[in-house]
């Protein structure tokens, strides 16, 4: 997988070798974050700058918990699957990044009925059919319990995703397979 790189203070350019763990986690870290940000490589530098930061202040155990933190209703979310209000809230908060997206979330989100009938898992699934046609996948993330948690990278970066996943040992599932 070609790795990608920029000029700018907060990411020294690096030759990785794989025996050196902590730079394999950045790396795969600053690969999440180029996909998950799709087309918007500011966005992921800020980010892996931020992350950095983290890994500064609280360590490197959780490499996956600082990258929710730095990126949460920015490129990513996490919020209780049983608020569906919240869900669609930060669906639609990251669907608004892209242009041209419309969702149509079969039903008025902002309508009490809507949220009564329906699951965390139905919204993924709705949202992973609406963004597929535009070129975009939709990933569950595991998290806590009870949480739904996320992101959307471009459709073209699907297996790379799920290398960069294993890497950093995120179960991860695309929206349509929840149950």
């Amino acid at each position: 997988m070609p790795m990608n790189s920029y000029d700018d203070d907060s990411y020294e350019e690096r030759d990785y070798d794989d025996d050196d763990s902590e730079d394999t986690v950045e790396k795969y870290v600053w690969q999440l974050l180029l996909m998950i940000n799709p087309g918007d490589e500011e966005a992921a530098k800020k980010q892996f700058s931020d992350y950095r930061n983290e890994v500064e202040d609280q360590g490197d155990d959780d490499p996956i918990r600082l990258v929710g933190q730095v990126t949460d209703w920015r490129s990513s979310f996490e919020v209780d699957e049983d608020d569906t209000r919240a869900l669609v809230e930060a669906l639609q908060e990251l669907i608004s990044r892209f242009q041209d997206v419309s969702m149509d979330w079969d039903g008025d989100p902002d309508d009490d009925e809507f949220h009564e009938d329906i699951d965390a898992a139905e919204i993924f699934n709705r949202a992973y059919n609406q963004l597929k046609p535009y070129g975009y996948t939709l990933w569950s993330r595991e998290a806590d319990d009870e949480v739904a948690a996320g992101w959307i990278t471009s459709s073209s970066d699907d297996e790379s995703m799920l290398m960069v996943a294993t890497a950093l040992r995120i179960n991860l599932r695309r929206g349509d397979q929840l149950s």
